[in-house]
């Protein structure tokens, strides 16, 4: 712009000393000759763009398997070991025998449960199940009962909370019962329960509770379930015979074998009643019953009655020992409130039991 006014001055000079017309082709000449000024570039703003939201992708992700918890170390044969097991129903001592043989075999298990003043071990002297486990091939499962649970060591099954399913002392068995069938890789088809006395009424009580864990229930001296939930409810049935049986589940209980003696003076003999009417109602209509009768080795006669279902399957074997008292029959004098005489209690609770195994639809909710 600067060396454009220079020529035009320039020019208008030159045209006042020449003439008019030389003046005007020198300002032309000045002005096709300058140089011509740049544009300046117009600063176009972009319009904006509109964002589409971005939608994150759907990633799939693997579903997360759960993690197979490893089983218990399995205990070596002819083992009888001590342990502790415990869930949210609580905690319980327990010892456990393996049999002599093979390993890696999948045999059933049977759970003993002592009665009052016993503990595990001497259960287990008293029965003599750990040498007929040798020679059958079963595992045994003797819970014990806690002193601080009872100084007597009673199970307390005349408490409303022991006597129903995922609760106290049953659902504490219980849980200990398929932690003891993982670790010895046990039949699961092939689990039962059996008790004396206190064990026994327990026995009745877990059996009906967990149908689908036990295939078979055995009850020496005990009491069926029933209304009882007190401690003065409970002596009284132990004394004059208990109510009527009201299971858990509101359905039959395993198959079970009880036995009794007619002199039992803890817990009275008429209790045994109580077995029958929880398995078919007050009338007793969908079983029929057939009485034999014998005498044991040692001397005792008895009677069995066996009670089969409208379809001919075993669902009450009931022994009736005559002169027995409150004892376990045929048991070894090295353990307590034992009776030599006979007849061999734990060999016959065994028979049954072997007899009886789950359905597949009971092993498939066990699991669940």
């Amino acid at each position: 712009m600067k060396s454009l006014f220079l020529s035009v001055l320039k020019a208008s000079r030159l045209a006042s000393k020449s003439s008019s017309g030389y003046a005007a082709s020198a300002i032309k000449q000045a002005l096709v000759s300058a140089p011509k000024p740049k544009r300046k570039r117009a600063v176009v703003t972009p319009k904006r763009a509109k964002l589409k939201p971005i939608r994150p992708k759907r990633i799939r992700l693997a579903r997360a398997r759960p993690t197979a918890l490893k089983p218990p170390p399995r205990p070596a044969p002819g083992s009888f070991i001590d342990g502790k097991h415990g869930n949210g129903a609580g905690a319980i001592s327990y010892k456990l025998y393996t049999p002599i043989g093979p390993a890696n075999r999948r045999m059933p298990l049977v759970v003993m449960l002592h009665g009052c003043t016993q503990t595990a071990a001497d259960f287990a002297r008293g029965t003599g199940m750990n040498a007929l486990a040798d020679e059958l091939g079963f595992i045994v499962l003797y819970p014990e009962q806690s002193p601080s649970a009872n100084m007597n060591r009673c199970w307390n099954w005349h408490r409303p909370d022991n006597q129903r399913r995922g609760s106290g002392e049953p659902g504490a068995i219980a849980a200990l019962t398929l932690y003891a069938a993982a670790a010895c890789r046990a039949n699961p088809a092939r689990i039962y329960i059996a008790g004396i006395s206190a064990g026994g009424a327990t026995a009745s009580i877990i059996g009906a509770a967990y149908p689908e864990i036990y295939a078979a229930v055995g009850v020496h001296s005990g009491v069926a379930p029933g209304s009882v939930r007190t401690l003065v409810g409970a002596l009284s049935a132990m004394r004059g015979g208990a109510g009527e049986a009201t299971p858990s589940t509101g359905k039959r209980p395993p198959p079970t074998i009880i036995f009794h003696g007619d002199n039992d003076r803890v817990v009275h003999p008429d209790n045994a009643s109580g077995f029958l009417t929880g398995l078919s109602g007050p009338k007793a209509r969908s079983v029929t019953g057939h009485i034999r009768k014998g005498r044991a080795e040692g001397g005792r006669d008895y009677t069995r009655t066996l009670y089969r279902s409208t379809t001919g399957q075993i669902m009450l074997e009931n022994w009736t020992v005559h002169g027995g008292g409150h004892a376990w029959f045929g048991g070894n004098r090295a353990g307590s409130y034992t009776d030599p005489a006979g007849p061999d209690a734990s060999r016959e609770i065994l028979r049954f039991f072997l007899a009886h195994r789950m359905a597949r639809q009971g092993r498939k909710a066990a699991g669940k």
